[in-house]
């Protein structure tokens, strides 16, 4: 993980000049990850990767201590009659259930994440935002997820938008900073390239497609555009950038497609839930489902996983 010193020495872009997307070879190139032909010992591999992966989240505001105690023991517990099964990478809540998140985890090695900056909209003054995401980091938030201002980057206010990110990555210290584009509201690639870059170059740890809220999210061409910046950025400075898809990711054959992607484009290194994760809490149980079917030759009842 990178300072926020080590980003202060880089030599700053000008981000109005960043690359343009050649959209139709995204298409052509994200076709082609689509149709790969996974072995079955290799899909094995993939599924578990794919679960230890994910971040169960659970962002409404009829949240609960008790839901998301629920969703911890979930994260901790993934299938009782399937011994060895990794788990999760993380829980994603708001900054009030970080403490109760906390204790229900544990010592089990899975994160705990806080959404902050006035999750989803982000629209609150800065001082709000750095409030958040100190309250999160001090109630032991392993990581902090927020979102950038979507208004001031489709403005044009590219600078407001890196300065922001520097001072959330400042207030989180040793804490790993990842930065949601909402990529659904960013309306073309190129603008996705250009968001990447303004927020690895601002201080984020991993850059995020979605906050879940907004549809279309983590779609292979969004995401795929990302990991393209992710290697640009690597190659200039010598940094590695974690990836999340977010939003949108509800079934393994995807999730196997995703993490092909990965491979291909940024290579093993990213291959573990340091790295890489998937904002989709739907998914672990169709991924659970794939794995039982691999080992006892039967797909279970989804009456079998719990929705939580």
């Amino acid at each position: 993980m990178s300072t926020q010193k080590d980003r202060l020495s880089l030599i700053i872009p000008n981000f109005k000049e960043s690359p343009c997307v050649d959209k139709v070879g995204v298409e052509e190139r994200v076709a082609r990850f689509q149709t790969r032909s996974i072995k079955a010992e290799a899909k094995a591999q993939g599924l578990r990767m794919a679960l230890n992966m994910i971040d169960l989240t659970t962002l409404e505001g009829k949240d609960t201590p008790r839901k998301v105690k629920q969703m911890c023991y979930k994260a901790q517990h993934l299938h009782s009659v399937c011994p060895g099964l990794p788990n999760v990478a993380a829980v994603c809540v708001y900054p009030s259930m970080v403490g109760v998140a906390k204790k229900a985890v544990g010592d089990s090695g899975v994160k705990v994440a806080s959404v902050s900056t006035a999750f989803p909209s982000g629209q609150a003054p800065l001082s709000v935002k750095i409030m958040d995401t100190k309250f999160a980091v001090a109630e032991g938030a392993d990581e902090i997820d927020m979102v950038i201002s979507r208004g001031k980057f489709l403005s044009g206010e590219y600078n407001f938008v890196f300065d922001e990110i520097a001072a959330i990555k400042d207030a989180c210290g040793k804490t790993r900073l990842k930065v949601i584009l909402e990529t659904g509201e960013l309306v073309t690639l190129d603008n996705v390239r250009r968001a990447s870059d303004i927020a690895m170059y601002g201080g984020a740890d991993f850059i995020k497609t979605s906050t879940g809220k907004i549809q279309p999210a983590a779609t292979m061409q969004v995401t795929y555009t990302m990991l393209q910046a992710i290697r640009d950025f690597k190659l200039k400075t010598g940094i590695q950038i974690g990836m999340k898809p977010a939003g949108g990711i509800s079934n393994s054959k995807l999730a196997l497609h995703n993490l092909v992607m990965v491979k291909e484009t940024l290579g093993e290194d990213w291959l573990t839930n340091e790295w890489f994760r998937f904002g989709a809490s739907s998914l672990a149980n169709d991924v659970l489902m794939q794995i039982m079917k691999a080992e006892t030759g039967v797909y279970q009842s989804t009456n079998y996983f719990s929705k939580d």
